[in-house]
Protein backbone atom coordinates (compact mmCIF):
# COMPACT_ATOMS: atom_id res chain seq x y z
CA UNK A 1 0.00 0.00 0.00
CA UNK A 2 0.97 3.36 -0.59
CA UNK A 3 0.16 6.06 1.07
CA UNK A 4 0.46 9.42 0.81
CA UNK A 5 -0.34 12.90 2.77
CA UNK A 6 -1.22 16.66 1.17
CA UNK A 7 -0.93 19.60 3.71
CA UNK A 8 -3.01 22.40 2.48
CA UNK A 9 -2.78 25.64 2.09
CA UNK A 10 -4.17 28.52 0.15
CA UNK A 11 -1.09 29.21 -2.36
CA UNK A 12 0.41 25.65 -2.54
CA UNK A 13 -0.16 21.85 -1.58
CA UNK A 14 2.58 20.02 0.47
CA UNK A 15 3.03 16.13 -0.93
CA UNK A 16 5.06 13.37 1.48
CA UNK A 17 4.32 10.18 0.39
CA UNK A 18 5.15 7.29 3.57
CA UNK A 19 8.26 5.38 3.11
CA UNK A 20 9.91 8.60 0.72
CA UNK A 21 12.35 10.72 1.78
CA UNK A 22 11.63 14.63 1.10
CA UNK A 23 8.03 16.70 0.48
CA UNK A 24 7.25 18.18 -3.06
CA UNK A 25 5.28 21.51 -3.50
CA UNK A 26 2.68 22.02 -6.00
CA UNK A 27 0.27 25.55 -6.43
CA UNK A 28 -2.57 25.14 -5.31
CA UNK A 29 -4.28 25.78 -8.69
CA UNK A 30 -6.23 23.74 -11.11
CA UNK A 31 -2.68 23.47 -13.26
CA UNK A 32 -0.84 22.03 -9.65
CA UNK A 33 -3.55 20.22 -8.67
CA UNK A 34 -3.79 18.38 -12.00
CA UNK A 35 0.09 18.05 -11.66
CA UNK A 36 -0.28 16.77 -8.76
CA UNK A 37 -3.01 14.14 -9.42
CA UNK A 38 -0.65 12.82 -12.42
CA UNK A 39 2.07 12.50 -9.41
CA UNK A 40 0.03 10.55 -7.09
CA UNK A 41 -1.33 8.31 -10.24
CA UNK A 42 1.98 7.48 -11.13
CA UNK A 43 2.95 6.54 -7.83
CA UNK A 44 0.09 4.24 -7.50
CA UNK A 45 -1.01 5.46 -4.08
CA UNK A 46 -4.08 3.75 -2.43
CA UNK A 47 -4.58 6.17 -0.03
CA UNK A 48 -4.29 9.75 0.44
CA UNK A 49 -5.23 12.23 3.50
CA UNK A 50 -5.67 15.77 3.48
CA UNK A 51 -6.47 18.66 6.63
CA UNK A 52 -10.09 20.21 6.00
CA UNK A 53 -8.78 23.73 5.70
CA UNK A 54 -12.24 25.75 5.46
CA UNK A 55 -12.52 24.65 1.67
CA UNK A 56 -9.13 25.63 -0.03
CA UNK A 57 -9.23 21.39 -0.09
CA UNK A 58 -12.24 21.30 -1.87
CA UNK A 59 -10.71 21.70 -5.65
CA UNK A 60 -8.14 18.96 -4.57
CA UNK A 61 -10.72 16.78 -3.14
CA UNK A 62 -12.91 16.65 -6.02
CA UNK A 63 -10.62 16.42 -8.48
CA UNK A 64 -8.85 12.99 -7.15
CA UNK A 65 -12.16 11.45 -6.40
CA UNK A 66 -12.65 12.66 -10.38
CA UNK A 67 -9.40 10.27 -11.16
CA UNK A 68 -10.40 7.51 -8.96
CA UNK A 69 -7.95 8.15 -6.19
CA UNK A 70 -9.14 7.07 -2.79
CA UNK A 71 -8.97 10.26 -0.66
CA UNK A 72 -9.88 10.89 2.69
CA UNK A 73 -10.57 14.31 4.88
CA UNK A 74 -9.55 14.26 8.23
CA UNK A 75 -10.42 16.92 11.03
CA UNK A 76 -7.40 19.06 12.25
CA UNK A 77 -7.44 18.65 15.53
CA UNK A 78 -7.56 14.82 14.91
CA UNK A 79 -4.54 15.34 12.63
CA UNK A 80 -2.24 17.59 15.68
CA UNK A 81 -3.47 15.26 18.88
CA UNK A 82 -2.07 12.42 16.64
CA UNK A 83 1.27 14.67 15.80
CA UNK A 84 1.45 15.01 19.71
CA UNK A 85 0.99 11.21 19.91
CA UNK A 86 3.91 10.34 17.51
CA UNK A 87 6.06 13.01 20.08
CA UNK A 88 5.93 16.12 16.89
CA UNK A 89 5.29 19.22 19.30
CA UNK A 90 6.84 21.27 16.38
CA UNK A 91 4.37 22.50 13.33
CA UNK A 92 5.15 22.93 9.81
CA UNK A 93 3.71 22.16 6.42
CA UNK A 94 6.51 19.53 5.86
CA UNK A 95 5.68 17.74 9.12
CA UNK A 96 2.07 18.02 8.86
CA UNK A 97 2.17 16.30 4.92
CA UNK A 98 4.57 13.30 7.06
CA UNK A 99 2.21 13.25 9.96
CA UNK A 100 -1.01 13.19 7.02
CA UNK A 101 1.06 10.10 5.03
CA UNK A 102 1.58 8.00 8.56
CA UNK A 103 -2.21 8.67 9.55
CA UNK A 104 -3.20 7.34 5.65
CA UNK A 105 -0.79 4.17 6.47
CA UNK A 106 -1.80 3.18 9.84
CA UNK A 107 -5.72 4.35 10.08
CA UNK A 108 -6.47 3.29 6.60
CA UNK A 109 -9.00 0.57 7.24
CA UNK A 110 -10.52 3.44 9.94
CA UNK A 111 -10.79 6.66 7.35
CA UNK A 112 -14.02 6.81 5.47
CA UNK A 113 -13.45 7.74 2.05
CA UNK A 114 -14.29 11.35 0.65
CA UNK A 115 -17.15 10.66 -2.18
CA UNK A 116 -17.52 13.26 -4.72
CA UNK A 117 -20.48 15.69 -4.96
CA UNK A 118 -22.09 15.83 -8.04
CA UNK A 119 -22.55 18.98 -9.85
CA UNK A 120 -25.68 20.47 -8.39
CA UNK A 121 -24.78 19.78 -4.83
CA UNK A 122 -21.36 21.63 -5.35
CA UNK A 123 -23.45 24.38 -6.88
CA UNK A 124 -25.54 24.30 -3.82
CA UNK A 125 -22.57 24.35 -1.32
CA UNK A 126 -21.02 27.27 -3.12
CA UNK A 127 -24.41 29.13 -2.94
CA UNK A 128 -25.05 28.51 0.47
CA UNK A 129 -21.38 29.46 1.46
CA UNK A 130 -22.04 32.85 -0.07
CA UNK A 131 -25.30 33.46 1.60
CA UNK A 132 -23.70 32.87 4.93
CA UNK A 133 -21.13 35.56 3.67
CA UNK A 134 -23.47 37.97 2.50
CA UNK A 135 -25.77 37.19 5.76
CA UNK A 136 -22.84 38.41 8.06
CA UNK A 137 -22.30 41.63 5.65
CA UNK A 138 -25.23 42.98 5.79
CA UNK A 139 -26.05 42.38 9.52
CA UNK A 140 -22.70 44.46 10.42
CA UNK A 141 -23.54 47.05 7.71
CA UNK A 142 -26.83 47.26 9.32
CA UNK A 143 -25.28 47.73 12.86
CA UNK A 144 -22.51 50.45 11.71
CA UNK A 145 -25.49 52.52 10.07
CA UNK A 146 -27.48 52.66 12.81
CA UNK A 147 -24.33 53.98 14.63
CA UNK A 148 -23.26 56.49 11.88
CA UNK A 149 -23.89 60.30 11.21
CA UNK A 150 -26.95 60.82 8.65
CA UNK A 151 -24.27 61.48 5.84
CA UNK A 152 -22.71 58.20 6.34
CA UNK A 153 -25.78 56.41 6.67
CA UNK A 154 -26.85 57.10 2.96
CA UNK A 155 -23.73 55.61 1.21
CA UNK A 156 -24.59 53.05 4.11
CA UNK A 157 -28.06 52.97 3.03
CA UNK A 158 -26.86 51.46 -0.95
CA UNK A 159 -24.61 49.21 0.62
CA UNK A 160 -27.44 47.50 2.71
CA UNK A 161 -29.75 48.01 -0.75
CA UNK A 162 -27.04 46.13 -2.81
CA UNK A 163 -26.78 43.38 -0.48
CA UNK A 164 -29.96 42.89 0.36
CA UNK A 165 -31.27 42.44 -3.73
CA UNK A 166 -27.91 40.02 -4.02
CA UNK A 167 -29.24 37.84 -0.99
CA UNK A 168 -32.39 37.68 -2.86
CA UNK A 169 -30.91 36.28 -5.71
CA UNK A 170 -28.68 33.77 -3.77
CA UNK A 171 -31.78 32.56 -2.08
CA UNK A 172 -34.12 32.11 -4.94
CA UNK A 173 -31.33 30.12 -6.76
CA UNK A 174 -30.96 27.78 -3.74
CA UNK A 175 -34.64 27.47 -3.44
CA UNK A 176 -34.73 26.27 -7.45
CA UNK A 177 -31.85 23.67 -6.74
CA UNK A 178 -34.16 22.90 -3.68
CA UNK A 179 -37.59 22.53 -4.97
CA UNK A 180 -35.52 19.87 -7.86
CA UNK A 181 -33.49 17.74 -5.27
CA UNK A 182 -35.37 17.65 -2.16
CA UNK A 183 -36.77 14.83 -0.90
CA UNK A 184 -40.06 14.75 1.31
CA UNK A 185 -38.32 13.65 3.97
CA UNK A 186 -36.59 17.05 4.39
CA UNK A 187 -39.95 18.64 4.47
CA UNK A 188 -41.60 16.55 6.80
CA UNK A 189 -41.89 18.35 10.07
CA UNK A 190 -42.24 22.26 10.89
CA UNK A 191 -39.38 24.10 11.23
CA UNK A 192 -37.35 22.80 8.52
CA UNK A 193 -37.55 25.72 6.26
CA UNK A 194 -35.18 26.50 2.93
CA UNK A 195 -32.19 26.97 4.50
CA UNK A 196 -32.06 23.76 6.89
CA UNK A 197 -33.13 21.71 3.60
CA UNK A 198 -30.34 23.34 1.26
CA UNK A 199 -27.57 22.85 4.44
CA UNK A 200 -28.76 19.28 4.98
CA UNK A 201 -28.48 18.56 0.97
CA UNK A 202 -25.21 20.46 0.47
CA UNK A 203 -23.64 19.33 3.24
CA UNK A 204 -25.10 15.99 4.79
CA UNK A 205 -25.36 13.37 2.17
CA UNK A 206 -24.69 11.06 4.44
CA UNK A 207 -28.02 11.31 5.93
CA UNK A 208 -30.16 8.06 5.24
CA UNK A 209 -27.12 6.13 4.78
CA UNK A 210 -25.96 6.27 8.59
CA UNK A 211 -27.82 4.96 11.51
CA UNK A 212 -29.44 7.83 14.22
CA UNK A 213 -26.20 7.49 16.14
CA UNK A 214 -23.95 7.95 13.65
CA UNK A 215 -25.49 10.67 12.26
CA UNK A 216 -25.73 12.49 15.61
CA UNK A 217 -22.09 11.59 15.93
CA UNK A 218 -21.28 12.89 13.06
CA UNK A 219 -23.45 15.75 12.59
CA UNK A 220 -22.02 16.94 16.33
CA UNK A 221 -25.12 16.12 18.82
CA UNK A 222 -24.16 12.85 20.67
CA UNK A 223 -23.13 13.17 23.97
CA UNK A 224 -19.65 11.97 24.34
CA UNK A 225 -18.93 10.33 27.74
CA UNK A 226 -16.61 11.26 30.03
CA UNK A 227 -15.82 8.63 32.37
CA UNK A 228 -12.68 6.93 33.97
CA UNK A 229 -12.87 4.33 36.74
CA UNK A 230 -15.59 5.56 39.39
CA UNK A 231 -15.33 8.79 38.57
CA UNK A 232 -18.50 10.29 35.81
CA UNK A 233 -17.95 13.36 33.86
CA UNK A 234 -20.47 14.89 32.45
CA UNK A 235 -21.45 14.21 29.30
CA UNK A 236 -21.33 16.89 26.53
CA UNK A 237 -21.45 16.96 22.51
CA UNK A 238 -18.21 18.29 20.88
CA UNK A 239 -17.24 18.07 17.20
CA UNK A 240 -19.28 17.48 14.02
CA UNK A 241 -20.18 19.73 11.10
CA UNK A 242 -20.49 23.15 12.57
CA UNK A 243 -22.89 24.53 9.73
CA UNK A 244 -25.30 21.74 9.88
CA UNK A 245 -25.75 21.49 13.92
CA UNK A 246 -26.13 25.41 13.41
CA UNK A 247 -29.42 24.66 10.61
CA UNK A 248 -30.39 22.05 12.96
CA UNK A 249 -30.27 24.35 15.99
CA UNK A 250 -32.72 27.02 14.36
CA UNK A 251 -34.74 24.35 13.20
CA UNK A 252 -35.42 22.61 16.59
CA UNK A 253 -36.34 25.94 18.02
CA UNK A 254 -39.57 26.71 15.42
CA UNK A 255 -40.35 22.59 15.70
CA UNK A 256 -40.74 22.88 19.14
CA UNK A 257 -42.74 25.40 19.28
CA UNK A 258 -45.22 24.32 16.65
CA UNK A 259 -44.90 20.75 15.65
CA UNK A 260 -47.01 18.94 18.61
CA UNK A 261 -44.39 15.69 18.75
CA UNK A 262 -41.45 17.64 19.25
CA UNK A 263 -43.35 20.45 21.49
CA UNK A 264 -44.62 17.26 24.08
CA UNK A 265 -41.24 16.08 23.88
CA UNK A 266 -39.40 18.97 24.93
CA UNK A 267 -41.79 19.68 27.76
CA UNK A 268 -41.60 15.92 28.76
CA UNK A 269 -37.78 16.68 29.19
CA UNK A 270 -38.21 20.20 31.15
CA UNK A 271 -40.54 18.30 33.33
CA UNK A 272 -37.61 15.88 34.37
CA UNK A 273 -35.40 18.80 35.47
CA UNK A 274 -33.55 18.80 32.38
CA UNK A 275 -32.20 22.22 30.96
CA UNK A 276 -33.25 24.36 28.43
CA UNK A 277 -30.03 24.34 26.42
CA UNK A 278 -29.90 20.17 27.62
CA UNK A 279 -33.73 19.58 26.13
CA UNK A 280 -33.02 21.28 23.25
CA UNK A 281 -30.38 19.35 22.22
CA UNK A 282 -31.98 16.18 22.82
CA UNK A 283 -34.59 17.52 20.82
CA UNK A 284 -32.06 18.18 17.80
CA UNK A 285 -31.29 14.80 18.36
CA UNK A 286 -34.64 13.16 17.69
CA UNK A 287 -35.46 15.55 15.01
CA UNK A 288 -32.71 14.40 13.13
CA UNK A 289 -33.06 10.86 13.98
CA UNK A 290 -36.51 11.42 12.50
CA UNK A 291 -35.54 12.87 9.63
CA UNK A 292 -32.77 10.61 8.83
CA UNK A 293 -35.18 7.19 9.09
CA UNK A 294 -37.53 8.86 6.95
CA UNK A 295 -34.82 9.72 4.33
CA UNK A 296 -33.76 5.95 5.00
CA UNK A 297 -37.05 4.72 4.47
CA UNK A 298 -37.19 6.83 0.92
CA UNK A 299 -33.72 5.05 -0.27
CA UNK A 300 -34.46 1.90 0.04
CA UNK A 301 -38.10 2.74 -1.78
CA UNK A 302 -35.63 3.95 -4.44
CA UNK A 303 -33.60 1.03 -4.59
CA UNK A 304 -36.63 -1.53 -4.91
CA UNK A 305 -37.88 0.42 -7.59
CA UNK A 306 -34.55 0.55 -9.54
CA UNK A 307 -34.11 -3.36 -9.07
Amino acid sequence: MTAAGIDVCKAHLDLAVDGQPGVVRFANNRAGISKLVKRLTALGTTRIVVEATGGYEDPLLETCCDAGLWIARVNPRQARDFARATGKLAKTDDIDARILALMARLFAERLRPHLAPPPWQRELRDWLRRRGQVVVLLQAQKQQAAMAPPSVRKLAARTIAALAHELTAIEKTMKALIHEHATPALRSSKGLGPVFQATILALLPELGHLDRRQIAKLTGVAPMNRDSGQAQGKRRIRGGRAPVRIALYMATLSAVRWEPMMKAHYRQLRARGKLGKVALVACMRKLLGIINARRRDELQIESLALA
